[in-house]
């Protein structure tokens, strides 16, 4: 089972893999998180990694009532795919 940790010192999500990190990274500011890259190592693409931080992450957003603003093409895409987290995107984000 994939276990993705919230480091709020690194401004990320992550998930370690045999090693190696996937990521998901944002900045803060106010009460949004702003996602503005995500990373998976090519070995672990095309198995839903990136998928689960995005959920991980908008669940988080959507937990302690923030906002989120996609700037990463990952997450704006993730959003588009997934209706319910459409509530959570700040306008112009």
């Amino acid at each position: 089972m994939l276990s993705i940790k919230h480091n709020e010192d690194m401004n990320r999500f992550e998930a370690e893999l045999n090693g190696e990190l996937a990521k998901m990274e944002y900045m803060k500011v106010g009460n949004t998180l702003i996602f503005t890259h995500t990373e998976v190592p090519e070995s672990f693409e095309g198995q839903g990694i990136g998928s689960k931080l995005a959920k991980t992450a908008l669940t988080y957003v959507k937990d302690n009532e923030m906002t989120a603003a996609p700037l990463c093409p990952f997450v704006k895409s993730y959003i588009d795919e997934h209706p319910e987290y459409k509530s959570l995107v700040r306008l112009g984000g």
